[in-house]
């Protein structure tokens, strides 16, 4: 018989966690223990969210598995576990490599072939998916910058115009940053340009005076 160990957890997204309450975690892992010879040895509850592995929980879990304690860690969704390709391949290539991950919903059970070919698969889709999303995402950037529009925090040099979507010059900023060039184009350093302009009364948007890697992004702007 199979030791496992039920890893239980709710998101902080009371949302996302429809239908996969603790009550419904357990019934439905004891359900499938009974129904693949499992012996559940012990059981862990998270409540932290899946965007890291530095779980208390978690770490609990894995522990158990490292230490032989168990054979198994069962979940009854892979997002119990983790929601990130990355993630997911640290954790099968660091424990479930001898040790087992089961998993209800996905029906996964990396003791046979199939069920590695099914996490296999999961995870190069999930990978794809996230990838054409990211593709999708700087498409949209990209072409919101063309058109001068806002993409993110407002570039030095630069301020929202009236419209409140489109870009448009700084005054004073593009002084600062021509101002910056000029000092470069005569071989000062970025340091030395820094105090060139902090002399000159130019300061960063803080109101401090400009660090060299601020210089710097301020060349690279140009």
């Amino acid at each position: 018989m199979t030791r496992a160990v039920a890893y239980l957890r709710v998101s902080t997204d009371k949302q996302a966690d429809h239908g996969v309450s603790i009550d419904a975690q357990r019934a439905k892992i004891a359900a499938y223990a009974t129904l693949y010879d499992l012996d559940v040895v012990a059981e862990v509850v998270d409540a932290e969210s899946a965007k890291t592995l530095a779980r208390e929980g978690l770490q609990a879990a894995l522990t158990m598995i490292k230490g032989g304690k168990a054979d198994a860690l069962v979940v009854v969704k892979l997002d119990r576990l983790t929601r990130s390709v990355r993630d997911l391949g640290e954790l099968v290539d660091t424990y479930f490599q001898r040790a087992a991950l089961l998993s209800v919903s996905e029906q996964i059970d990396t003791r046979t072939s199939a069920g590695r070919l099914v996490l296999n698969v999961l995870a190069s889709v999930a990978q794809w998916e996230r990838e054409a999303i990211g593709e999708r995402t700087s498409a949209a950037m990209a072409y919101k910058r063309s058109r001068g529009e806002r993409v993110g925090a407002i570039s030095y040099g630069y301020q929202l115009a009236d419209d409140g979507v489109h870009l448009v010059e700084h005054a004073a900023e593009q002084e600062v940053m021509r101002a910056a060039k000029e000092l470069r184009a005569r071989g000062l350093s970025l340091r030395a340009v820094a105090d060139a302009l902090a002399e000159r009364g130019m300061m960063a948007r803080n109101g401090r005076k400009f660090q060299p890697t601020q210089v710097n992004r301020l060349m690279e702007q140009l």
